[in-house]
């Protein structure tokens, strides 16, 4: 599977060096594994999605093994971009309710997709020196954002992995769904449980509870903000 054309200028190199990365060896062997058995599907770091004019950031955890991980496309071909996708959709930030095809047209507006970890870990449990090695993507993609205010951190190692980023200990911002946090110079943060089939399908997450977090980001944005500046 080739590598889309999803950005120009230095998203794009970034996009590239993602893909690239070799940096986590228990990670490469997982990926070099599933490739063996499906050499059809993606099974590389995967790159963010979404728009590059976006004010809101979606930050994840990881690929799933067989969504992202097998499309190539953030958080496209399993229950939780499934559930994902139905609210972005919702609220005018989708054109699609679903995405399941890289090549299905699917287009994000006002929305960047991206996660601390671009490689599908075992377990669906990336290790804190792999969080480590790959979270640099993502604050250097939010750097390259012009207008991004809000962050939406889905989970709680989202969560704490944003803050780490933004030079914060999360002691001082525990993590809720629902939360906002104000960091001061860069983007708002706000808390939602990931959309995994784990907290869908227990209700721990319901689309109710979902859609009330993007609505908040959603009013955040509207209002403007502090972002993260790219000479920090």
């Amino acid at each position: 599977m080739k590598l889309r054309a999803g950005f120009r200028g230095p998203l794009a190199r970034v996009e590239r060096r993602v893909v690239a990365c070799h940096r986590c060896p228990r990670l490469v062997e997982y990926l070099a594994a599933i490739r063996g058995g499906h050499p059809d599907w993606w099974c590389r770091p995967v790159p963010a999605f979404g728009d590059p004019r976006a004010r809101i950031v979606l930050l994840g955890l990881a690929p799933g093994r067989a969504g992202s991980n097998r499309t190539g496309r953030m958080f496209t071909g399993d229950a939780s971009g499934r559930f994902l996708f139905r609210a972005l959709h919702a609220l005018g930030l989708a054109s699609r309710p679903d995405g399941s095809d890289p090549r299905d047209g699917l287009r994000l507006r006002d929305v960047f997709i991206t996660a601390v970890v671009r490689c599908a870990p075992p377990g669906n449990k990336p290790r804190p020196d792999e969080i480590r090695r790959c979270s640099g993507f993502a604050r250097e993609e939010v750097t390259l954002l012009p207008r991004a205010r809000v962050v939406v951190a889905l989970g709680r190692i989202a969560h704490d992995g944003w803050l780490r980023l933004a030079g914060e200990r999360p002691g001082p911002f525990p993590f809720s769904h629902g939360a906002v946090h104000a960091l001061p110079g860069r983007p708002v943060l706000v808390d939602s449980y990931h959309p995994s089939r784990q907290n869908t399908q227990t209700g721990r997450l319901t689309m109710p509870m979902f859609l009330a977090a993007l609505r908040t980001a959603v009013r955040l944005a509207a209002r403007g903000g502090a972002r993260l500046s790219s000479r920090e």
